[in-house]
């Protein structure tokens, strides 16, 4: 089953869980902030579909721009970033969907399309 990692009151969140619904995808929504993946979690995440831990990294956020990440987040060490993105659900991009073997980051409808229809 499709992992889908959002926030509620996310728009973005709302308008890719309601494509995957529209599209009889069964998925897991799972609340961002309450239950945001552990270190280790991200870590087998990266190991499993290939995404840079960068990129999973919520770049507009306020929590970014408040670390000051922009500048320092090159140069972070892999360990330091994994921390980093288990400590607030709200560093990491979304939606964050996955089924263990791919993942997709934000909504972007042909993406959705191609990797989870």
């Amino acid at each position: 089953m499709l992992k889908f990692y959002q926030l509620p009151n996310c728009s973005t969140c709302r308008k890719a869980a309601q494509f995957l619904q529209e599209h009889g995808v069964s998925f897991e929504p799972i609340h961002i902030v309450e239950l945001t993946p552990t270190a280790a979690e991200f870590r087998k995440l990266i190991e499993d579909t290939g995404v840079e831990v960068d990129q999973l990294f919520n770049r507009q956020g306020t929590k970014f721009r408040e670390l000051g990440l922009k500048d320092k987040l090159e140069a972070l060490p892999l360990d330091e970033k994994l921390n980093l993105l288990a400590s607030d659900g709200m560093l990491v991009k979304r939606p964050l969907a996955t089924n263990g073997k791919q993942i997709t980051l934000g909504f972007k409808e042909e993406q959705y399309r191609q990797i989870w229809l």
